[in-house]
Protein backbone atom coordinates (compact mmCIF):
# COMPACT_ATOMS: atom_id res chain seq x y z
CA UNK A 1 0.00 0.00 0.00
CA UNK A 2 1.33 3.65 -0.58
CA UNK A 3 2.66 5.33 2.08
CA UNK A 4 1.93 8.90 2.37
CA UNK A 5 0.87 10.91 5.16
CA UNK A 6 -0.76 14.75 4.59
CA UNK A 7 -0.18 18.28 6.60
CA UNK A 8 -2.29 20.61 6.64
CA UNK A 9 -1.81 24.00 5.19
CA UNK A 10 -2.20 27.42 6.95
CA UNK A 11 -4.57 29.78 5.29
CA UNK A 12 -4.07 32.67 3.21
CA UNK A 13 -0.49 32.86 3.73
CA UNK A 14 1.83 34.70 1.19
CA UNK A 15 5.23 34.51 0.01
CA UNK A 16 6.11 38.16 0.40
CA UNK A 17 8.73 37.35 3.30
CA UNK A 18 10.79 35.00 2.16
CA UNK A 19 8.94 31.34 3.71
CA UNK A 20 6.17 29.31 2.62
CA UNK A 21 3.38 27.84 4.56
CA UNK A 22 5.91 25.09 6.06
CA UNK A 23 8.51 28.00 7.24
CA UNK A 24 10.87 26.79 4.64
CA UNK A 25 13.17 29.21 3.73
CA UNK A 26 15.54 27.56 1.17
CA UNK A 27 14.61 25.01 -1.51
CA UNK A 28 18.14 24.74 -2.60
CA UNK A 29 18.11 21.26 -1.83
CA UNK A 30 14.91 19.95 -4.22
CA UNK A 31 16.88 17.82 -6.20
CA UNK A 32 14.48 16.40 -9.40
CA UNK A 33 15.72 12.49 -8.22
CA UNK A 34 13.34 12.41 -5.32
CA UNK A 35 11.40 10.19 -8.07
CA UNK A 36 14.08 9.21 -9.90
CA UNK A 37 13.86 11.44 -13.26
CA UNK A 38 16.00 10.68 -16.07
CA UNK A 39 17.80 13.83 -17.70
CA UNK A 40 17.69 13.51 -21.00
CA UNK A 41 19.82 16.44 -23.11
CA UNK A 42 18.82 17.18 -26.82
CA UNK A 43 19.92 20.35 -29.24
CA UNK A 44 16.70 22.57 -29.03
CA UNK A 45 16.24 26.17 -29.59
CA UNK A 46 15.65 28.02 -26.93
CA UNK A 47 14.88 31.59 -24.93
CA UNK A 48 18.41 32.54 -25.45
CA UNK A 49 19.46 31.05 -28.34
CA UNK A 50 20.51 26.96 -29.66
CA UNK A 51 22.14 24.98 -26.80
CA UNK A 52 21.89 22.07 -24.95
CA UNK A 53 18.45 21.83 -23.03
CA UNK A 54 17.55 18.97 -20.31
CA UNK A 55 13.73 17.39 -20.45
CA UNK A 56 12.73 15.55 -17.78
CA UNK A 57 10.96 12.20 -19.07
CA UNK A 58 8.48 9.89 -16.87
CA UNK A 59 10.29 7.00 -16.03
CA UNK A 60 7.94 4.64 -14.75
CA UNK A 61 7.81 3.08 -18.23
CA UNK A 62 10.87 5.16 -19.94
CA UNK A 63 8.60 6.07 -22.56
CA UNK A 64 6.96 9.48 -21.84
CA UNK A 65 8.30 12.66 -22.75
CA UNK A 66 6.83 15.51 -20.23
CA UNK A 67 5.97 18.29 -22.58
CA UNK A 68 7.75 21.51 -22.26
CA UNK A 69 4.38 23.52 -20.30
CA UNK A 70 0.99 22.76 -19.59
CA UNK A 71 -2.04 24.15 -20.92
CA UNK A 72 -5.60 23.95 -19.29
CA UNK A 73 -7.95 22.30 -20.49
CA UNK A 74 -10.22 25.50 -22.14
CA UNK A 75 -6.92 26.83 -23.38
CA UNK A 76 -6.93 29.59 -21.12
CA UNK A 77 -3.67 29.66 -19.08
CA UNK A 78 -0.42 27.24 -19.36
CA UNK A 79 2.22 27.16 -17.33
CA UNK A 80 6.17 26.52 -17.55
CA UNK A 81 9.98 27.08 -15.92
CA UNK A 82 11.50 29.48 -17.72
CA UNK A 83 14.95 30.32 -17.40
CA UNK A 84 16.73 33.12 -16.37
CA UNK A 85 20.71 32.12 -17.07
CA UNK A 86 21.09 29.04 -14.71
CA UNK A 87 18.25 29.88 -12.32
CA UNK A 88 14.56 28.41 -13.38
CA UNK A 89 11.32 30.69 -12.38
CA UNK A 90 7.75 29.73 -12.91
CA UNK A 91 6.01 31.06 -15.56
CA UNK A 92 2.17 32.18 -16.52
CA UNK A 93 1.09 32.11 -19.71
CA UNK A 94 -2.23 33.69 -20.68
CA UNK A 95 -3.50 32.86 -24.43
CA UNK A 96 -7.61 33.87 -24.32
CA UNK A 97 -6.49 37.09 -25.39
CA UNK A 98 -5.95 39.22 -28.40
CA UNK A 99 -2.21 37.82 -28.19
CA UNK A 100 -0.71 35.92 -25.97
CA UNK A 101 1.63 37.29 -22.79
CA UNK A 102 3.60 36.06 -19.94
CA UNK A 103 3.82 36.46 -16.30
CA UNK A 104 6.34 35.95 -14.70
CA UNK A 105 6.24 34.24 -10.65
CA UNK A 106 9.40 34.21 -9.38
CA UNK A 107 9.58 32.81 -5.15
CA UNK A 108 12.44 33.80 -3.37
CA UNK A 109 14.66 31.19 -4.71
CA UNK A 110 15.06 29.73 -7.54
CA UNK A 111 13.43 26.37 -8.57
CA UNK A 112 14.27 22.93 -9.28
CA UNK A 113 14.50 22.03 -12.74
CA UNK A 114 12.09 18.73 -11.55
CA UNK A 115 9.67 21.36 -10.20
CA UNK A 116 6.04 20.35 -11.48
CA UNK A 117 3.54 23.11 -12.51
CA UNK A 118 -0.04 23.21 -13.34
CA UNK A 119 -2.03 25.94 -14.31
CA UNK A 120 -5.43 26.55 -12.76
CA UNK A 121 -8.65 27.58 -14.33
CA UNK A 122 -8.84 31.08 -12.49
CA UNK A 123 -5.47 32.07 -13.95
CA UNK A 124 -3.31 30.75 -10.43
CA UNK A 125 -0.51 27.90 -10.78
CA UNK A 126 -0.18 25.16 -8.98
CA UNK A 127 3.22 24.19 -8.25
CA UNK A 128 5.23 21.16 -6.75
CA UNK A 129 8.10 20.98 -4.74
CA UNK A 130 10.35 18.48 -2.96
CA UNK A 131 12.09 18.35 0.07
CA UNK A 132 12.96 15.95 2.91
CA UNK A 133 10.42 13.51 1.62
CA UNK A 134 7.59 16.04 1.51
CA UNK A 135 5.73 17.04 -1.42
CA UNK A 136 4.36 20.45 -0.77
CA UNK A 137 1.67 22.27 -2.86
CA UNK A 138 1.19 25.70 -3.59
CA UNK A 139 -0.71 28.28 -5.48
CA UNK A 140 0.92 31.06 -6.94
CA UNK A 141 -0.08 34.38 -8.55
CA UNK A 142 0.89 37.72 -9.27
CA UNK A 143 0.59 40.88 -6.48
CA UNK A 144 2.05 43.98 -7.44
CA UNK A 145 5.87 43.67 -7.80
CA UNK A 146 5.91 40.40 -5.67
CA UNK A 147 4.70 36.54 -6.28
CA UNK A 148 1.75 36.00 -3.84
CA UNK A 149 1.59 32.44 -3.03
CA UNK A 150 -1.50 29.85 -0.89
CA UNK A 151 0.06 26.98 0.80
CA UNK A 152 -2.05 24.03 0.34
CA UNK A 153 -0.76 21.56 2.69
CA UNK A 154 2.30 18.53 1.62
CA UNK A 155 1.72 15.26 1.12
CA UNK A 156 4.84 12.95 2.87
CA UNK A 157 5.53 9.70 1.36
CA UNK A 158 8.12 8.39 3.61
CA UNK A 159 8.61 5.39 1.55
CA UNK A 160 11.82 5.55 -0.90
CA UNK A 161 9.99 3.42 -3.23
CA UNK A 162 7.29 6.01 -3.80
CA UNK A 163 6.64 8.45 -6.85
CA UNK A 164 4.54 11.25 -7.13
CA UNK A 165 3.65 13.25 -9.85
CA UNK A 166 0.69 15.55 -10.78
CA UNK A 167 -2.06 14.19 -13.30
CA UNK A 168 -3.24 16.33 -16.21
CA UNK A 169 -5.18 19.20 -15.64
CA UNK A 170 -8.43 18.10 -14.67
CA UNK A 171 -11.62 19.45 -16.83
CA UNK A 172 -12.81 22.83 -15.18
CA UNK A 173 -10.01 23.82 -13.98
CA UNK A 174 -11.32 24.02 -10.32
CA UNK A 175 -9.31 20.76 -8.94
CA UNK A 176 -5.69 19.37 -9.43
CA UNK A 177 -4.81 15.94 -8.95
CA UNK A 178 -1.60 13.99 -8.32
CA UNK A 179 -0.64 10.45 -8.44
CA UNK A 180 1.45 8.64 -5.84
CA UNK A 181 2.97 5.60 -7.12
CA UNK A 182 4.30 2.47 -4.24
CA UNK A 183 5.99 -0.99 -4.74
CA UNK A 184 2.28 -2.39 -5.10
CA UNK A 185 -0.44 0.07 -5.20
CA UNK A 186 -1.16 3.61 -6.60
CA UNK A 187 -2.89 6.44 -4.51
CA UNK A 188 -4.82 9.01 -6.21
CA UNK A 189 -4.67 12.73 -4.14
CA UNK A 190 -6.55 15.70 -4.81
CA UNK A 191 -4.13 18.41 -4.09
CA UNK A 192 -6.11 21.25 -5.00
CA UNK A 193 -9.42 22.56 -4.85
CA UNK A 194 -10.25 20.57 -1.72
CA UNK A 195 -11.95 22.05 1.50
CA UNK A 196 -8.68 21.00 3.98
CA UNK A 197 -5.69 20.88 2.13
CA UNK A 198 -4.43 17.59 -0.06
CA UNK A 199 -7.11 14.97 0.26
CA UNK A 200 -6.96 10.92 -0.30
CA UNK A 201 -9.51 10.41 -2.60
CA UNK A 202 -8.59 6.76 -4.10
CA UNK A 203 -6.31 3.42 -3.88
CA UNK A 204 -5.85 1.40 -6.85
CA UNK A 205 -3.93 -1.96 -6.33
CA UNK A 206 -0.70 -2.17 -8.79
CA UNK A 207 1.23 0.22 -9.95
CA UNK A 208 -0.17 3.35 -12.09
CA UNK A 209 0.99 5.62 -14.81
CA UNK A 210 -0.25 8.01 -17.27
CA UNK A 211 -3.43 9.51 -16.43
CA UNK A 212 -6.26 10.30 -18.77
CA UNK A 213 -9.17 12.35 -18.33
CA UNK A 214 -12.67 10.86 -19.94
CA UNK A 215 -15.34 13.01 -19.17
CA UNK A 216 -15.74 17.17 -18.97
CA UNK A 217 -16.61 16.54 -15.52
CA UNK A 218 -13.79 15.32 -13.60
CA UNK A 219 -15.06 12.31 -12.60
CA UNK A 220 -13.52 9.51 -14.73
CA UNK A 221 -9.84 9.15 -14.89
CA UNK A 222 -8.24 6.20 -16.63
CA UNK A 223 -4.55 5.11 -15.45
CA UNK A 224 -1.90 2.50 -16.65
CA UNK A 225 -1.90 0.02 -14.63
CA UNK A 226 0.97 -3.11 -14.10
CA UNK A 227 0.20 -5.94 -12.08
CA UNK A 228 1.46 -9.82 -12.76
CA UNK A 229 4.09 -8.31 -15.62
CA UNK A 230 1.38 -6.67 -17.74
CA UNK A 231 0.04 -3.02 -18.26
CA UNK A 232 -3.39 -2.08 -19.02
CA UNK A 233 -5.98 0.99 -18.74
CA UNK A 234 -8.31 1.07 -16.20
CA UNK A 235 -11.01 3.50 -15.41
CA UNK A 236 -11.24 4.90 -11.55
CA UNK A 237 -14.19 6.46 -10.68
CA UNK A 238 -13.74 9.15 -8.29
CA UNK A 239 -17.25 10.05 -7.33
CA UNK A 240 -17.22 5.90 -5.97
CA UNK A 241 -14.67 5.53 -3.84
CA UNK A 242 -11.91 4.78 -6.97
CA UNK A 243 -13.93 1.93 -8.15
CA UNK A 244 -11.68 0.42 -10.58
CA UNK A 245 -12.97 -1.07 -14.02
CA UNK A 246 -10.92 -2.36 -17.10
CA UNK A 247 -10.76 -0.27 -20.00
CA UNK A 248 -8.18 -1.79 -22.13
CA UNK A 249 -8.12 -5.67 -23.08
CA UNK A 250 -6.63 -5.96 -26.87
CA UNK A 251 -4.87 -9.42 -25.73
CA UNK A 252 -4.33 -11.65 -22.64
CA UNK A 253 -0.21 -11.43 -22.84
CA UNK A 254 0.05 -7.07 -24.25
CA UNK A 255 0.51 -4.19 -22.62
CA UNK A 256 -2.07 -1.47 -22.90
CA UNK A 257 -1.62 1.81 -22.59
CA UNK A 258 -4.32 4.85 -23.05
CA UNK A 259 -2.14 7.75 -24.25
CA UNK A 260 -4.78 10.33 -25.35
CA UNK A 261 -8.66 10.86 -25.24
CA UNK A 262 -11.41 13.35 -26.40
CA UNK A 263 -14.68 13.11 -24.59
CA UNK A 264 -16.63 14.94 -27.34
CA UNK A 265 -15.94 12.18 -29.66
CA UNK A 266 -14.74 9.24 -27.94
CA UNK A 267 -11.71 8.87 -29.62
CA UNK A 268 -8.85 7.50 -28.28
CA UNK A 269 -5.10 7.26 -29.19
CA UNK A 270 -3.86 3.72 -27.61
CA UNK A 271 -0.29 2.72 -27.47
CA UNK A 272 0.11 -1.71 -27.09
CA UNK A 273 2.09 -4.71 -28.38
CA UNK A 274 -0.70 -6.44 -29.50
CA UNK A 275 -0.31 -6.82 -33.06
CA UNK A 276 3.78 -6.78 -32.52
CA UNK A 277 4.37 -8.32 -29.40
CA UNK A 278 7.52 -6.82 -27.93
CA UNK A 279 6.91 -3.92 -29.89
CA UNK A 280 4.37 -0.64 -29.23
CA UNK A 281 2.31 0.44 -31.72
CA UNK A 282 0.18 3.04 -31.93
CA UNK A 283 -3.76 2.59 -32.39
CA UNK A 284 -7.11 4.32 -32.18
CA UNK A 285 -9.92 3.13 -31.33
CA UNK A 286 -13.85 5.04 -29.95
CA UNK A 287 -14.86 4.79 -26.47
CA UNK A 288 -17.96 2.59 -25.49
CA UNK A 289 -17.50 0.42 -29.25
CA UNK A 290 -16.98 -2.94 -29.44
CA UNK A 291 -15.25 -2.88 -31.72
CA UNK A 292 -11.13 -3.64 -31.95
CA UNK A 293 -8.44 -1.19 -31.79
CA UNK A 294 -6.97 -0.36 -35.25
CA UNK A 295 -3.51 0.79 -35.76
CA UNK A 296 -2.55 1.84 -39.55
CA UNK A 297 0.54 1.41 -41.00
CA UNK A 298 0.99 5.05 -41.37
CA UNK A 299 1.72 5.83 -37.34
CA UNK A 300 4.71 3.99 -38.38
CA UNK A 301 7.31 6.39 -38.97
CA UNK A 302 10.89 4.47 -39.22
CA UNK A 303 13.42 5.58 -36.23
CA UNK A 304 10.75 7.81 -34.84
CA UNK A 305 8.93 7.99 -31.83
CA UNK A 306 5.48 9.72 -32.53
CA UNK A 307 3.36 11.22 -29.07
CA UNK A 308 0.10 12.33 -29.26
CA UNK A 309 -0.56 15.39 -27.41
CA UNK A 310 -3.77 16.90 -28.80
CA UNK A 311 -7.06 15.73 -30.07
CA UNK A 312 -9.48 18.04 -31.96
CA UNK A 313 -12.74 18.68 -29.59
CA UNK A 314 -16.62 19.22 -30.28
CA UNK A 315 -16.45 16.40 -33.19
CA UNK A 316 -19.60 14.76 -31.92
CA UNK A 317 -20.11 10.99 -33.05
CA UNK A 318 -17.41 11.53 -35.96
CA UNK A 319 -14.10 10.28 -34.53
CA UNK A 320 -12.66 9.64 -37.71
CA UNK A 321 -12.82 13.72 -38.51
CA UNK A 322 -10.67 14.30 -35.46
CA UNK A 323 -7.97 16.24 -36.08
CA UNK A 324 -5.18 14.51 -33.93
CA UNK A 325 -1.36 16.30 -33.04
CA UNK A 326 1.70 13.96 -33.16
CA UNK A 327 4.80 15.53 -31.53
CA UNK A 328 7.80 13.25 -33.81
CA UNK A 329 10.97 12.47 -32.07
CA UNK A 330 13.84 11.41 -34.69
CA UNK A 331 17.23 11.95 -35.63
CA UNK A 332 16.92 14.90 -36.30
CA UNK A 333 15.34 16.61 -33.22
CA UNK A 334 11.39 16.96 -32.90
CA UNK A 335 8.75 18.19 -35.23
CA UNK A 336 4.87 17.93 -35.41
CA UNK A 337 3.06 15.17 -37.36
CA UNK A 338 -1.27 15.82 -38.14
CA UNK A 339 -3.01 12.96 -38.70
CA UNK A 340 -6.65 12.12 -38.68
CA UNK A 341 -8.51 8.38 -38.03
CA UNK A 342 -10.11 8.99 -41.67
CA UNK A 343 -6.92 9.88 -43.47
CA UNK A 344 -4.24 6.94 -44.69
CA UNK A 345 -0.85 8.87 -44.14
CA UNK A 346 0.69 11.86 -41.44
CA UNK A 347 1.13 15.22 -42.44
CA UNK A 348 4.36 16.00 -40.80
CA UNK A 349 4.95 19.89 -40.17
CA UNK A 350 8.08 22.08 -39.16
CA UNK A 351 7.84 22.67 -35.43
CA UNK A 352 7.99 26.70 -34.97
CA UNK A 353 10.91 27.85 -33.78
CA UNK A 354 11.64 27.41 -29.82
CA UNK A 355 8.52 24.82 -29.41
CA UNK A 356 7.78 24.40 -26.16
CA UNK A 357 8.00 20.44 -27.35
CA UNK A 358 4.91 18.22 -26.69
CA UNK A 359 3.01 21.47 -25.87
CA UNK A 360 0.04 22.15 -27.94
CA UNK A 361 -3.77 22.55 -28.44
CA UNK A 362 -6.78 22.09 -30.58
CA UNK A 363 -9.34 24.09 -31.20
CA UNK A 364 -13.35 23.28 -32.53
CA UNK A 365 -12.69 25.53 -35.45
CA UNK A 366 -9.67 23.43 -36.70
CA UNK A 367 -6.69 25.26 -35.53
CA UNK A 368 -3.77 23.90 -33.96
CA UNK A 369 -1.70 25.69 -31.39
CA UNK A 370 1.72 25.47 -30.43
CA UNK A 371 3.18 27.74 -27.73
CA UNK A 372 6.94 28.83 -28.47
CA UNK A 373 9.56 30.99 -26.96
CA UNK A 374 12.87 32.66 -28.29
CA UNK A 375 14.79 35.81 -27.67
CA UNK A 376 13.30 37.72 -30.33
CA UNK A 377 9.19 35.74 -28.61
CA UNK A 378 9.51 35.28 -25.37
CA UNK A 379 5.69 34.30 -25.58
CA UNK A 380 4.16 33.09 -29.01
CA UNK A 381 1.89 31.07 -30.28
CA UNK A 382 1.64 29.75 -33.87
CA UNK A 383 -1.19 29.10 -35.21
CA UNK A 384 -1.76 25.68 -38.09
CA UNK A 385 -5.62 25.92 -39.51
CA UNK A 386 -7.26 23.06 -41.34
CA UNK A 387 -7.52 23.81 -45.20
CA UNK A 388 -10.71 22.62 -46.74
CA UNK A 389 -11.19 19.94 -48.59
CA UNK A 390 -7.72 18.01 -48.32
CA UNK A 391 -6.88 18.28 -44.61
CA UNK A 392 -3.59 20.11 -45.36
CA UNK A 393 -2.60 22.58 -42.69
CA UNK A 394 -1.89 26.07 -43.58
CA UNK A 395 0.52 27.46 -40.95
CA UNK A 396 0.26 31.25 -39.05
CA UNK A 397 3.06 32.29 -36.06
CA UNK A 398 0.52 34.82 -33.61
CA UNK A 399 2.26 36.67 -30.62
CA UNK A 400 4.31 39.24 -30.80
CA UNK A 401 7.31 39.03 -33.69
CA UNK A 402 6.20 35.89 -34.84
CA UNK A 403 6.56 34.78 -38.53
CA UNK A 404 4.52 32.48 -40.38
CA UNK A 405 5.69 28.82 -41.62
CA UNK A 406 4.10 28.47 -44.05
CA UNK A 407 2.46 25.36 -45.55
CA UNK A 408 4.25 22.06 -45.03
CA UNK A 409 3.77 18.12 -45.31
CA UNK A 410 2.65 16.29 -47.68
CA UNK A 411 -0.40 17.01 -49.54
CA UNK A 412 -3.63 15.40 -50.83
CA UNK A 413 -3.81 13.23 -47.39
CA UNK A 414 -6.99 10.39 -48.48
CA UNK A 415 -10.43 10.07 -46.06
CA UNK A 416 -11.47 13.57 -46.15
CA UNK A 417 -9.81 14.20 -42.98
CA UNK A 418 -9.62 18.36 -43.48
CA UNK A 419 -13.41 18.70 -43.04
CA UNK A 420 -14.22 20.59 -39.69
CA UNK A 421 -17.62 19.79 -37.96
CA UNK A 422 -19.55 22.76 -36.75
CA UNK A 423 -19.84 23.38 -32.95
CA UNK A 424 -21.29 21.05 -30.80
CA UNK A 425 -24.56 20.83 -29.48
CA UNK A 426 -25.02 22.67 -25.50
CA UNK A 427 -24.20 20.77 -23.07
CA UNK A 428 -27.14 19.07 -20.86
CA UNK A 429 -27.59 21.18 -17.17
CA UNK A 430 -26.32 18.08 -15.56
CA UNK A 431 -24.11 15.94 -17.70
CA UNK A 432 -25.07 12.11 -16.93
CA UNK A 433 -21.68 10.30 -16.76
CA UNK A 434 -21.71 7.04 -18.31
CA UNK A 435 -19.16 4.10 -16.96
CA UNK A 436 -16.98 3.42 -20.12
CA UNK A 437 -17.43 0.08 -21.86
CA UNK A 438 -14.53 -1.90 -21.91
CA UNK A 439 -12.85 -2.06 -25.84
CA UNK A 440 -13.15 -6.20 -26.23
CA UNK A 441 -10.63 -8.56 -27.27
CA UNK A 442 -11.02 -9.55 -30.85
CA UNK A 443 -8.89 -11.34 -33.67
CA UNK A 444 -5.67 -9.27 -34.97
CA UNK A 445 -5.75 -10.54 -38.54
CA UNK A 446 -7.69 -7.35 -39.29
CA UNK A 447 -6.27 -4.57 -37.01
CA UNK A 448 -3.35 -3.43 -38.89
CA UNK A 449 -4.30 -1.04 -41.36
CA UNK A 450 -2.57 0.92 -43.97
Amino acid sequence: MTACAIEPAAANEENGDGENGDGETSRTERVSSEDRETPRTERVITEDGERPRTEYVITEDDRTPRPACVITVDGSYAARLARDGDSWFPERWTLDGPEPYAVPLPGNQPEEPGTELQPMGDGRVLIRRFADRRHAFSLLYPTGPRTGELPLGAVECPDEGTVLRLLPPAPGGEKAYALAVGPRSSAVWLVAGGAFGPEHVAQIPGRCSGGVWLDRVGRMLALDRETDGRTKAVVVDLERGGEVSPLLQIADGSDDRLLLADPDSGLLLISSDAPSPGRSRLGWGVLGSTLPVRFPECLRVPHCTLTPFAIQPGQVLVPESCGVALRVDGPMGSWVGVWRPAARQVQHLPAPEGWLAGAGLWTEDGELLLPYATADTPCGVARWAAASGNGALAGEAGGPGGTGAGDAGPEGSEGGGGKVAGAPEPDPPEPVVARPVPLQQAPLGNLVTK
